[in-house]
């Protein structure tokens, strides 16, 4: 037997601790998986950041990407990438570069997900070009702003089409609310959202690869609080329904890693925000679920890795288009929609996979998230956000929730 070597490349920008911990627990796994006639060995490197060749061959075979949203050098290298050597990269970056919010709202709209109703509204300003004026003259159509924000209800929420991180968001209650954040909006185009009111939960479903992770969510706290800790919060049904909904929306975008934001209002959770294709990977936001994350990052790419996953280039949205134009209930069009999407994760091999070459992660975690190493990257991160005086506070904190979520595995 000939043992070979699978190359796995983190692609990275400020990220600190998750890397730390992916690499370390790689190591400490020291897997040697047979396939075929052969031993898979792994290792992992950080990609660099230089001028390339676009016929240079590609050493990875999977690469995690948390900096081709905003780094255009290491965006087109990937592109590249892909192109040229059948690279497996998450996420998609075409996808991810083109799919604003605005057309993840507008597809799922499409498949009949409960999406808030949603308006686009041109932006109030522009910046000055040569057609402007002509183009405007002739073609812009006066509207009343505030007969848009009646027929939608209130209360609304206006924010950019494509934005992200909470940036320009606004909580609408009335006309004269809705006309004074239009004002200040500047040259963002923006949506006019209704609001889903009352509601009593709020969930956003993390997902990578074939694995969800559900957590009760509140994006009014501080950064730290926003991922609360509560386990079991939701019932069998509830907890299937979001897993599905995150399934189908990264499958239909090619997305291996994002999370779904929905809302539960009178008994039917509605989607609100699933375009973040890029989400929360740091212990300072995550803490008590960090642990889950570096594991689920590791049995996604390792699997990739292993079975030579090819990229899909493809995302035949048509298959689904087909299903939405069915006049059958939204339940059913749901169920055969995750069949897709299941096919598309390759669920069943990857969860055999798993089964056969993975089975000790948990254990090796459990050890690992106890040691002093996890506490030291911890400290990294927390120094690089938080002011001085803070320091021991908030490592203490993330360390002792990673030690909560540790004894609870344990009872599980």
């Amino acid at each position: 037997m000939a043992e070979q070597t699978r190359r796995i490349g983190l692609s990275l920008g400020a990220d600190i601790c998750w890397p730390i911990c992916y690499e370390a627990l790689i190591k400490e796994l020291d897997l040697a998986i047979p396939m075929g006639k052969d031993t898979l060995k792994f290792e992992v490197e950080r990609v660099n950041i230089e001028p390339f060749d676009l016929q240079q061959p590609c050493k990875y075979d999977v690469v995690i990407d948390r900096l081709t949203h905003w780094y255009h050098t290491s965006r087109e290298w990937i592109k590249k990438s892909i192109v040229m050597n059948d690279l497996y990269v998450f996420n998609n970056p075409w996808s991810l570069q083109s799919m604003e919010k605005h057309t993840t709202y507008a597809a799922m709209m499409r498949l009949g997900f409960p999406v808030p109703r949603t308006w686009m509204v041109p932006p109030k300003s522009y910046a000055e070009s040569a057609d402007l004026q002509p183009t405007l003259k002739r073609y812009a159509k006066l509207f009343n702003l505030g007969d848009i924000g009646d027929k939608i209800g209130y209360p609304l929420f206006m924010k950019p089409y494509d934005g992200g991180a909470w940036v320009g968001v606004t909580a609408i209650k009335n006309r004269k609310a809705l006309e004074d954040a239009y004002d200040d909006s500047g040259t963002r185009v923006m949506h006019l959202q209704a609001g889903v009111i009352p509601f009593d939960g709020f969930v956003r479903c993390i997902g990578l690869g074939p694995q969800w992770r559900c957590v009760n969510y509140d994006p009014d706290a501080p950064l730290h609080n926003r991922y609360r800790m509560e386990e079991n919060f939701l019932s069998a049904e509830e907890e299937q329904r979001l897993k599905d909904f995150t399934l189908v929306i990264n499958a239909f975008f090619g997305w291996d890693f994002n999370s779904c934001e929905s809302l539960l209002s009178k008994g039917e959770w509605h989607p609100i925000d699933f375009a973040n294709a890029c989400p929360d990977s740091q212990v300072t936001s995550l803490h008590y679920h960090f642990p889950w994350l570096i594991k689920a990052n590791i049995r996604w790419s390792v699997f990739c890795a292993a079975t030579k996953r090819r990229p899909n280039t493809d995302l035949n949205w048509r298959e689904y288009f087909d299903i939405a134009d069915k006049d059958i209930p939204f339940n059913d069009k749901l169920a055969q929609y995750v069949k897709i999407a299941r096919k598309r994760f390759d669920i069943d091999e990857f969860e055999a996979f798993c089964d056969e070459h993975l089975g000790h992660l948990d254990a090796v975690a459990d050890k690992y998230f106890a040691t002093d190493a996890v506490k030291a990257a911890i400290r990294e991160k927390v120094e690089a956000l938080y002011p001085e005086h803070e320091f021991d506070e908030f490592t203490d904190l993330f360390w002792s929730r990673i030690q909560s979520w540790r004894e609870f595995e344990k009872s599980a």
